[in-house]
């Protein structure tokens, strides 16, 4: 008997040590922030007020979404948030790929999230998938100040989706400024794309830069689906005046991502190839631990669980567990990975 509870100790220890790295334990005043592409997550019915009604996301649609589907998608959005937060859901939780208010309030109010006191910051934008970003925030945490949506101007006249503003006070120690965007897919082929994402990562750079002129020591959280890895000319180049981490130059970007990328870490998997393209960036002052609010460098990471994942196929190893392959419903959450920035009380 004492063999076998040797030997089950051994495996449960084995099993554990194997799992990745994920969430450290929030200590109190700490705040946990969560990005999420959840790819196509659509209301089921035609809203005759939208004008750009996804249809091909509806019941008569040829994506065949039904009733059912959205609400089994619902519940494991709500899973995704409850696993990043752990004992708490993420205080600041940016979407994308989301189509109206409606679908935010089933979540926050449908499902448990509907305990904790969630704001929305939303709103529709022209994009031509009738696709938008959002932010959810705990109205305990985070004392919004104020909200705005710039739209970005595309010089081969395509709609996308507005970047998203909001500004806060977090737990009464100090203002957060936080941007949620979704930069151009690389539909038409990349390079083809390539100048919309630098148009738009332009258009994020100046919202950035206004509010650094401000306040050399303005807080700011940017986070979104950039289409694009951080060695890419939107991110490196349009984006960052630095790609270094040592927080001396309060008036720049520091893309958190970059460590990570270098190691092969993905939010994504195209033909075979993880790609990290969730990206978070901090401005300098985020750097400086003597702050009242900081990060700490490496303090950027890819959620992954296994409900996340499924075996592919295709090629080797595991994907993410995306709801449809094509026209074919798939029954996964999303063809991305959630990215998680923790920031820190400072003392």
């Amino acid at each position: 008997m004492k063999r076998i509870t040797t030997s089950i100790v051994f495996f449960i220890l084995l099993f554990v040590h194997a799992l990745p790295a994920q969430n450290r334990a929030l200590a109190e005043g700490d705040v946990r922030i969560m990005f999420y592409n959840t790819e196509n997550y659509f209301w089921p019915l035609v809203d005759s007020l939208d004008p750009l009604p996804p249809k091909d996301y509806s019941t008569s649609g040829s994506h065949h979404w039904t009733w059912n589907r959205f609400e089994k998608k619902t519940g494991d959005l709500y899973k995704v948030i409850a696993s990043v937060g752990e004992l708490t859901p993420p205080a600041l939780i940016g979407l994308c790929e989301v189509e109206n208010r409606w679908v935010l309030n089933r979540l926050i109010y449908e499902t448990p999230l509907a305990k904790y006191p969630y704001g929305i910051v939303h709103q529709d934008s022209p994009d031509g998938r009738g696709i938008d970003v959002a932010l959810l925030y705990q109205k305990s945490t985070f004392n919004l100040l104020g909200r705005k949506f710039f739209p970005v101007t595309l010089s081969n006249g395509r709609k996308t989706r507005d970047i998203l503003y909001a500004k806060g006070v977090v737990n009464e120690l100090d203002t957060l400024h936080v941007l949620v965007c979704h930069m151009p897919s690389k539909y038409g082929g990349a390079v083809f794309s390539e100048t919309s994402r630098m148009e738009a990562a332009k258009t994020l750079r100046k919202i950035t830069d206004s509010l650094l002129h401000s306040s050399t020591r303005a807080n700011i959280v940017v986070m979104g689906d950039f289409n694009d890895t951080p060695d890419s000319k939107s991110v490196a180049e349009a984006l960052c005046a630095s790609n270094n981490l040592d927080g001396n130059s309060p008036d720049s970007l520091y893309n958190l991502a970059i460590a990570a990328h270098k190691s092969g870490v993905g939010s994504i998997k195209f033909q075979g190839k993880w790609e990290l393209i969730d990206l978070i960036f901090v401005s300098g002052n985020l750097l400086n631990v003597n702050e009242p609010i900081y990060c700490i460098s490496n303090a950027y990471r890819i959620f992954f669980a296994p409900y996340l994942l499924e075996n592919d196929n295709a090629y080797t190893g595991q994907k993410p567990y995306r709801t449809y392959n094509g026209f074919k419903y798939n029954g996964g959450i999303s063809d991305h990975l959630p990215a998680v920035l923790d920031l820190r009380k400072g003392y």
